[in-house]
């Protein structure tokens, strides 16, 4: 009898533990019914790379969401870009920390006309046209990001989620912006031959729900039977949403377990 008040007592601690935002829910309804181009309608062979503003533009042009990603420079900027490193998309050794803005339009993007762009502009190009969920990158610390993009959020009129893989940028939104839907980005962390580091085990298995209280899970969906985002999803209900699609196919085999969907390299056939 012990045993099993024990092994009850763990399972409901492990529910607490996982479960999104009950009380005082934000309305979803305009982030639902479109599909979410992933760093915008990107094709980085083109004119048109990731997270630039003819990325963006383009999503917007052709009806689409927008998943992107914000983080700041080294004058504490806010500019639109995935990387923690500039190597891979600009060519050039450092971190978007490492250089003011000013300095950062001296590197194209994947070798096209494009250059980093202001999250400030990235916003006044969608101007509310369609739905955008912005990934927010913690290279800083909380206090220094979250604030600072969210005062640009709070003066944008359209609808808009935030997200991020760290909890603590969702956590700062619980405290700070109640109002708006945040949501916790997880996957499986692991490497082969490698051990996960514990406070990726915590992300993955959504145990710093706790804290961060989301309002929606966003999770890779080749990872999707992962417990603790089924039962978010089927016990909680909380809105769920996959990244990254990356074809027709893989899109059709996530519909009966995920909400929205985020996608590149294909165009959705609906």
């Amino acid at each position: 009898m012990t045993l099993l008040l024990i092994l009850l007592l763990l399972v409901c601690v492990y529910f607490l533990l996982i479960m999104p935002r009950m009380n005082g829910k934000p309305d979803v309804s305009a982030l639902m019914g479109v599909h979410y181009a992933h760093r915008g309608l990107h094709d980085n062979k083109s004119c048109a790379p990731e997270n630039s503003l003819a990325a963006i533009k383009k999503a917007v042009e052709n009806g689409y969401g927008i998943e992107f990603d914000v983080q700041l420079t080294k004058d504490r900027i806010p500019v639109v870009f995935h990387d923690e490193s500039l190597k891979r998309v600009c060519g050039v050794e450092g971190n978007v920390r490492d250089y003011t803005y000013e300095q950062l339009q001296a590197f194209p993007l994947l070798q096209s006309e494009e250059r980093i762009p202001l999250f400030e502009d990235v916003l006044a190009a969608v101007g509310g046209k369609v739905p955008l969920i912005v990934e927010i990158k913690i290279h800083e610390a909380v206090s220094e990001v979250c604030p600072r993009v969210d005062a640009l959020l709070s003066r944008y009129e359209g609808p808009y989620c935030i997200e991020s893989f760290d909890p603590r940028a969702v956590v700062w939104y619980r405290k700070n912006r109640p109002q708006v839907i945040r949501g916790q980005l997880s996957s499986r962390f692991s490497k082969p031959g490698k051990p996960e580091p514990f406070a990726q085990m915590l992300v993955h298995f959504l145990l710093t729900n706790v804290l961060a209280r989301p309002d929606f899970v966003a999770y890779c969906h080749t990872h999707k039977e992962n417990l603790s985002r089924v039962l978010c999803r089927k016990v909680f209900r909380v809105l769920s949403v996959a990244w990254t699609i990356r074809s027709q196919q893989e899109l059709d085999a996530s519909r009966r377990d995920f909400d929205l969907f985020i996608f590149e390299q294909f165009i959705p056939k609906d």
